[in-house]
Parts: structure tokens; sequence; C-alpha cells
């Protein structure tokens, strides 16, 4: 049977994907609509806002769905970034590749096509990329100008009056040194220098705003009380945008709206970087930011601490009372702290029989020989202080509050190699392997405290801050009154946090705003309308199959459109979320309207990159990006963002391979496969 015949309805698989998908279209862009999630067993309620939290809260019984599940968890353990995009497009695709079968194209004509005009467009939008250091300076040599409420970010940019790219090409944003070099990856112990004073352009205007961007006088000044009285945390960034330097902008580009987070980021930069100013060398580590969720206080008593914040319960609270402000021994477990805990990998003797791994002892209950040795070694160490990768046994934990040893579990491995390295102490599996160089000293605890120096008790968890001398390690406070939006809150600071990331380690970042969609429809446009080339002229003469005779120029007239189409909509869609267009066919119009001017002015890249800097790329007043500062302009993830991409077409068609090696048989579809493989190739 031929796929002429084959009925696109039977395709189950990539109906699934687009249903599943319908449901992420509201956390495109940067006004994003949330959604509650229920759970049916407790009836409590989350608000979520993003792809992964969505896909995480549904039944996903089908294999499409759980496909779609593990391609969106790969994005996010990789870049933490791109997930709602890759959600959206896997939707798009679906739909428009059932558009191709509804035509009659073969499923290999689809795949090969579509794969060829990905890759082809990943290629040309490398022209909208701009290193890091580009994207700065032209920021600190800025004339402001902007309105006194803002803090200007792009007033520099000028306006073209022709289509001239390479003619005094500016970039749009602002540099201080080589900024790119400031990033340290996770795990990497390795210190880049750079000084201090180099970060600081000599051309920046010291020109004081009383007002932000992100936030009114009245609230800008209700925070900064606040943070004033706190003790040993941190204020926010000054409006001086050269104090700033240039990440903390940067973050700002980065933002796509999400005012809050900025501020906390902007924070934890300028820490980062004053305190590398002493050491004679800068950079942005993301290792040494944790976050703390305390849940009663309102939002405005977020914040940025040094050292690591966490919850207890009270009974370890009154503990710390017992030491605080006394140096403390610390010991660290990399593991679990529980009597079965074994290590990865841990394989047990051979030709042994275990009748019982823990026998009961007289007089006594299963386990207590091991609660009084654990015990037994960390009085004898004189640990005061333990901090645990994993879980801890309860009956332990009891034991040591008793004996005044405070136990902390669910430690990132993070915050362990923070304290190693300021306290001298070094991480063990097992506390039969701790002797006296592992114990580390300097180790300091308090509750935690607001801004009149009162302790906050939230109930059933105290807050509490472990710090101590030199330790680089900043914790984010996140405060809300509402439950169901704490999670929210945390996932958009890390968000933020791996953009900045991703963008220094790219060394470079995409213009934003619907830029590089844009030059993809331009240029799926252009091979829509190039002769097909085919790999070899007397391929279509060696097969007899009807659909494999076929004119190649057909299915690519088909499936290049059907690719472009998931652009489009995703632009659209954007564009109506911000309520910057009534409808879907409004917004499309507008796509159209730029399409046909890039066309004319003869080079679209260069038309793309005046319009972003004229700030008018699918603004016009309805674009999606409009209304969020004079002068903000929007930059995108490079990696991140190509591997959405690809990781949405990538799923899309596995899945529908998969559908037609059903529907066919498999051996059918592999000679299917392997013989118009050779035929069509339009680059």
């Amino acid at each position: 049977m031929a796929f002429r015949d084959v009925n696109a309805r039977r395709h189950i698989g990539l109906q699934r994907l687009s249903s599943l998908a319908l449901a992420g279209r509201t956390f495109l862009g940067p006004m994003k609509s949330c959604k509650f999630i229920v759970d049916e067993s407790t009836n409590q309620s989350t608000l979520i806002c993003s792809a992964v939290r969505l896909i995480e809260s549904l039944d996903l019984t089908t294999a499409a769905g759980q496909l779609l599940n593990e391609t969106i968890q790969a994005q996010k353990k990789e870049f933490n970034t791109g997930m709602s995009t890759l959600l959206f497009l896997v939707g798009a695709w679906s739909n428009a590749v059932g558009e191709c079968l509804q035509q009659n194209v073969p499923v290999s004509a689809i795949v090969s096509v579509m794969s060829e005009g990905l890759n082809s467009c990943c290629e040309r939008v490398q022209c909208l990329q701009i290193a890091i250091h580009d994207v700065n300076k032209e920021l600190c040599s800025s004339n402001i100008s902007a309105p006194e409420e803002v803090i200007p970010i792009n007033s520099c940019s000028h306006q073209e009056n022709d289509c001239n790219f390479n003619k005094g090409l500016v970039s749009p944003l602002a540099s201080f040194g080589s900024i790119a070099s400031l990033v340290k990856p996770v795990g990497d112990k390795s210190t880049s220098v750079i000084s201090g004073s180099d970060v600081i352009a000599s051309s920046c205007n010291k020109q004081k705003l009383t007002h932000s961007r992100y936030f009114s006088t009245l609230g800008k000044r209700h925070f900064s009380s606040q943070q004033g009285n706190f003790q040993g945390y941190l204020s926010g960034p000054s409006a001086d945008p050269c104090e700033c330097y240039g990440l903390g902008h940067l973050a700002m580009a980065l933002s796509h709206g999400n005012q809050a987070s900025t501020k906390l980021l902007q924070s934890i930069v300028t820490y980062q970087q004053e305190r590398a100013e002493h050491s004679g060398s800068s950079q942005f580590n993301i290792a040494e930011i944790v976050t703390c969720c305390l849940l009663g206080l309102p939002e405005s008593y977020s914040h940025v601490s040094p050292g690591f914040v966490t919850l207890v319960s009270p009974e370890q609270a009154t503990v710390i009372k017992h030491f605080e402000d006394k140096p403390l021994r610390i010991l660290l477990m990399d593991g679990d702290l529980t009597e079965q805990y074994r290590h990865l990998g841990f394989n047990r003797p051979c030709n042994v029989r275990t009748i019982l791994e823990h026998p009961r002892l007289q007089g006594g209950r299963e386990g207590d020989l091991w609660l009084s040795s654990t015990l037994d070694i960390l009085i004898s160490f004189e640990v005061n202080l333990v901090l645990v990768k994993g879980n801890v046994c309860e009956n332990l934990m009891e034991r040591c509050i008793a004996n005044s040893i405070l136990v902390i579990g669910s430690v990132t491995r993070d915050v362990l190699c923070a304290f190693g390295e300021v306290t001298s102490a070094q991480p063990v599996t097992y506390l039969t392997q701790l002797n006296a160089a592992c114990v580390g000293s300097g180790a300091q605890a308090e509750l935690w405290k607001v801004c009149d120096g009162r302790a906050v008790d939230l109930g059933e968890l105290v807050p509490v801050r472990i710090k101590a001398q030199g330790i680089p390690l900043l914790t984010a406070v996140l405060t809300t009154t509402v439950a169901s939006k704490m999670q929210l809150i945390e996932d958009q600071l890390w968000t933020l946090a791996y953009r900045l990331h991703h963008a220094l380690n790219d060394k470079k970042v995409f213009l934003g705003g619907g830029a590089v969609e844009l030059l993809c429809l331009s240029h799926i446009q252009m091979l829509a309308e190039q002769p097909l080339q085919p790999a070899n002229k007397n391929a279509v003469k060696e097969f007899h199959n009807p659909w494999l005779a076929a004119s190649a120029t057909e299915y690519k007239s088909v499936v290049l459109p059907a690719l472009a189409s998931g652009w489009k909509k995703y632009l659209s869609v954007v564009m109506c979320n911000t309520a910057k267009a009534a409808s879907e066919l409004e917004a499309c119009a507008l796509v159209d309207h730029h399409l046909k001017k890039a066309a004319d002015c003869g080079s679209p890249s260069a038309y793309i990159w005046k319009e972003f800097r004229r700030g008018d790329l699918l603004r016009g007043g309805s674009g999606p990006f409009a209304g969020h500062g004079v002068g903000l302009n929007v930059y995108d993830n490079v990696t991140a963002k190509t591997e959405a991409w690809r990781r949405a077409l990538d799923l899309v068609l596995l899945v529908l391979q998969t559908d037609a090696e059903i529907i066919t048989g498999p051996k059918r579809h592999q000679l299917l496969k392997s013989h118009a493989s050779s035929e069509f190739m339009f680059l």
C-alpha cells in the first residue's frame, strides 16, 4: 500500500501531541497567563506558568505523552529555559505534519524536507547573533535621554534610512569589558581573572535616576527601607547603570518582563562582582546560588542573603539558640545519614547469605546499636553541625537534638562544596570514614530575622541561616502569602538565572522580540521558491512506485510552508497573549506585512536588524513586546532556543514515523524511507 492511500486521521500519536500542546499556548510571551492545577486527592491548587509544571501535572499514560514529557525534561535539565517554546512548536508542527498527510505527502518526504529546512534556518539565523561584549558596549557608551522614570537601555541606537546592514552597524545593548569571560560553569573551580576596574567603561554617564522601570517611587522606597534594616542582607542594585555593570542589564534584557526575578538576580550579580573585586577576579557563578521559600510573608520581603538560608523544625531551632553566633565544628555527609544507606555502585559480598542484617538488641529496639554508635562518633569529634546531602534518620535526628547537635538534610552538593571550601571540611559517605581532618570549623548558625530584628516563626518550619567567613554562597529568599504561587516564583527566578548563565556560556545572544522567527519565515519563503536539486537526476527513474516518481518540487512547496507555519503561529500567539493583536488573523497580517517589507528590502536580515534597533520590529503599537519600557530591547539565548526547535521537530517526526510503522508495518516503512532519502535534497 502506498502512502498516498494512508488516512492521516490514523496518526493517533500526532493528534495526542497536538492536544497536549494546546494547553500550553498561554505560557508564551512576556505576559503569560497562568493556570491553576488542582490535586484531586488533596483539593490543593498550584499556580503554574511553565510547560514543565503543566506536563508534570498531567496523567500521561500514552506513549506520545511520555515521549513529550521526556523531551521537555531533557530541555529543562540542560537549559532550564525554552520548554514552553518547545511544547508549543510540538503542537504546531504536529498539526502541520497532519496537513501534509492530508495532501498525500509521503512520510519520508516530510521527514527529509522538514529536517533539512530546520537545519538551513538554524544556519541562516546566525547573522542575528550578537556577542555579549558588543551587547554591553553600546549600553554603557549611550547617552541617556529617555524619560526620567525609566532606566534607558538602548537610547543610543539611531535610525537608518536604508537597509544597508554593514553600514555603521552598532550592536544594541551595553558593555563592561569582556563580560563573556566572567561566567564560570557549574562545578568549575577555576577562577577567571579580570580586574574589577576593567569592567567599568570610562564613557559611562554618572547620572543618578530616582525611578526604575521595575519599581514605582513608592514601591522602591518601601523596598529600600526594608532592606536597610535587614542584618547582613543585600540591598538592590544601584539605579546607576554603570554600577549595575553589564550583567545586570543583560539579565534585564533576558528577563522578558519578569520584573521581580530581575531585581533579585541583579542583586546577586552585584554582590558577586563586588565580592570578586576584592579577590581580583569577576564572574557569575550559578553554582553559588540557592533558594529558600518562605510561605506567610509578603512578597516585598524577598531579598538576597549571604550564606545558606533554609527551613528547620522548631525543635532544631531551639538547638540553634544554644550556640548562636558561636563557631561550630561542621561535618559534611555526601549521601543519606541512615542505617540502610549504601552508596551508588555498592556490591554486596558474593556467596554470603544475610539472615538478618539488623538484629534486635536485648532489651532494646531494632537499630539502637547503629543509633548509639553514630551518636558516639559525632560526640567524640565534637561535631555541632551536620549538613547531609540526602535523607536523615528521624530517630537519629531526635537524639542529635537532645545532644545539641544540629542536623540538616536535603542539602545540595553545591552547598556542601561551598562550606567545604571555607571551613576545610571534607565530605564523607559513611560516619565510619570520619577522622579529625574531615571535620571543619568556623561555621555559624542563627535564626533568620526580618527587618525589625525579630525571628520569624512560620509555624511548622523556622527559617535559619548557616554562614561562614568568606563563603561565596548566596540564598535568594523568596516570600509570598499565597501558597499556590510559591513554586511559580521560584521557577521564574531559576529560569532567568539560567538564561543569564547560558548567555555567558554561549558568549552571544539572539535578537529577541520575534526577530529570529521572522527571519526563519523569510528564509523558508526563499527556499520554497528555489528549484529542487536532486541528489541523483536518475533517482526518480529507478523507482516504480507512483508516489516516488512524483515531483519532489510538489512536496517541497507543501512541506516547507508547513514548517514555517509553526513559527508564524508562535509569533501570532505571543502577540495575542500580550493583547497587542485582537486576533491571530490580525497578528498574522502584521507578520506578513514585515515579511513583504523584508523581501522588498532585498536583505531580510538587514531589514530585521534595522527594525530591531529602531524598536519597531513586530511592534508598531501592536507588537508582542511593546509597552515594556522605553528603549528596552529583548534578547534570547542562542543554544537553548535552537535546541528547543530541534527537540520539538525531532519528537514530531519520531511520532510520525512510529505511527507510519504501525499503519504500514516497519519493513515497508523502512523500504520507502530508504528509497526516498536519496531523492530529496534542496539545499
